[in-house]
């Protein structure tokens, strides 16, 4: 046994806090969803006619599942967004950036999946967020 680790036991307190803590750093270090398995992963770009087509599955499928109705659902469903399959200009995200993206767009729930696809202010996953506006470097 640690030396002292049997008297913070018999205190009580010592040794139920250090439990507590142990705890809580185990469930807040966490990866986020979709974000494993990325280790020994090849650095790939990501192919935008792949990830597109799998994002609009996706979409159509959480709109159906969710009974969720906006003009990105009918879109996604009736698969008119075929001709938008490009990521923005100097945006070139990697395969595991794809994998996590679309993992965690499968494990949103229907609230948060109706913000994705809000027609007024649509929000987009941190997730998700390849490119950001802030980010990108000035042409």
């Amino acid at each position: 046994m640690i030396p002292g680790a049997r008297a913070a036991i018999a205190a009580g307190g010592a040794g139920r806090n250090l439990l507590k803590v142990a705890l809580c750093v185990a469930f807040i270090a966490a990866p986020t969803a979709g974000d494993i398995g990325s280790c020994g992963q090849e650095l790939a770009e990501l192919d935008p006619q792949k990830f597109f087509l799998e994002k609009l599955a996706i979409d159509c499928r959480q709109c159906q599942s969710c009974e969720l109705s906006s003009v990105t659902c009918e879109r996604a469903c009736s698969l008119e967004g075929l001709n938008e399959l490009d990521f923005e200009p100097n945006c070139f995200p990697l395969v595991h950036d794809g994998e996590v993206c679309l993992n965690a767009l499968r494990a949103a729930g229907c609230d948060e999946y109706a913000a994705y696809v809000d027609d007024v202010a649509p929000e987009t996953p941190t997730e998700c967020n390849f490119c950001p506006i802030d980010q990108r470097p000035e042409e």
